[in-house]
């Protein structure tokens, strides 16, 4: 059994070291290219969401690597997520991929399935397989530290890419720790080198909030590495969703001590309710970032997605109640690097305008 996943910022680092854990030969599917997809757009449905699209390309890069598993995770509500396995599986049989596939769906709804597909998959003896998730949810922690450590020095770094090139080596030492020392050992020394670095003595730093569905906020390639360029930009990201919060919130139901969402406490009286996918977090979240006095947030979502538009469709009450300008960016296939250039650029001078005009 060599064993794929869709590629989805650094979950990839996350999930090769549990499978590798349980015993399972893991193909890592290349990080996401226009090659990616243009696969999964030339076989997928055109009316499809872009992450089906994109992780459809995953898996063909994959199959070319050898892997003959795919394990994902399933949904339920509105989002879609919850028939990309259904969908993929028939594209990729008609392609001639002789692909398994092993869903997992949320464990509040089927916990008991859940269980019988970890046993089937496990290859060791529970303490080694143990370990391994251990070693994957203190590698989820580290990379979410360091990457918020990034997000707040990219706009003030004196050479553009300096941090970005530190954090990329990061990941590599991360993915080869073995131990939870060799982890600390790594976190420690990056985060002395990212204090290290060459500040621009007189920043002029605004602090935009990104929400929206969790593919479209934490994939570069489909958000065409929009923290980047927010960042060259002068502008420090902020944001709720990571993997590790994302794992304690649906998978340990937060009772690991992380800041977590909670949609139900911030997102009323403008929606009340869950939404599918992520649409009350980010409206939950974009709350959360005006009371904490962030200057802006900027919606992410792929074009059509359901969630992500109903909590659209309530945003300007939001702005209204709270101050804070949001801008919402739908994505897909033809969305062009210089249109969203010219968007965050003009949105990024509103927000200095106002800002301006408060200081006066």
């Amino acid at each position: 059994m060599k064993v794929t996943f869709p590629h989805m910022g650094h979950l990839w680092l996350v999930l090769k070291a549990a499978l590798t854990g349980i015993g399972l030969e893991v193909v890592v599917p290349p990080p996401c290219t226009r090659r990616t997809l243009e696969l999964g757009v030339r076989h997928a449905p055109e009316s499809a969401c872009l992450p089906l699209k994109v992780n459809l390309g995953n898996y063909l890069e994959a199959k070319e690597l050898g892997a003959d598993t795919i394990v994902m995770a399933g949904g339920v509500g509105p989002c879609r997520i919850g028939y990309y396995s259904q969908v993929q599986r028939e594209i990729l049989r008609d392609l001639g991929c002789a692909y398994e596939m092993v869903v997992f769906e949320p464990p509040d709804v089927h916990f008991n399935e859940v269980w019988d597909k970890i046993k089937y998959l496990n290859r060791r003896p529970w303490q080694e397989g143990v370990h391994g998730v251990v070693m994957a949810w203190l590698k989820a922690c580290a990379v979410d530290a360091l990457e918020q450590e990034v997000q707040r020095l990219r706009p003030r770094e004196a050479r553009t890419g300096l941090a970005d090139a530190v954090f990329r080596r990061a990941l590599q030492e991360l993915d080869a720790a073995g131990s939870r020392k060799e982890v600390k050992r790594v976190v420690k020394e990056i985060k002395g080198e990212l204090a290290a670095l060459p500040l621009k003595p007189d920043a002029r730093v605004i602090r935009v909030g990104i929400v929206g569905e969790i593919y479209t906020v934490l994939e570069p390639l489909v958000n065409l590495d929009i923290e980047k360029r927010l960042g060259a930009l002068g502008v420090e990201v902020v944001r709720g969703l990571f993997l590790s919060r994302w794992i304690n919130d649906n998978l340990f139901k937060g009772l690991l001590p992380l800041p977590g969402h909670h949609p139900e406490k911030t997102a009323p009286p403008f929606l009340n309710h869950f939404v599918g996918g992520h649409g009350w977090e980010s409206v939950g979240d974009t709350v959360t970032f005006a009371r904490r006095g962030c200057d802006g947030v900027i919606q992410l979502a792929p074009l059509t997605c359901m969630p992500e538009i109903v909590a659209h469709s309530v945003m300007p009450a939001v702005q209204q109640a709270t101050g804070i300008p949001v801008m919402t960016i739908y994505l897909d296939e033809q969305t062009g690097e210089a249109g969203l250039q010219t968007r965050l650029e003009a949105f990024v001078d509103m927000l200095r305008r106002q800002k301006g005009v408060r200081a006066g």
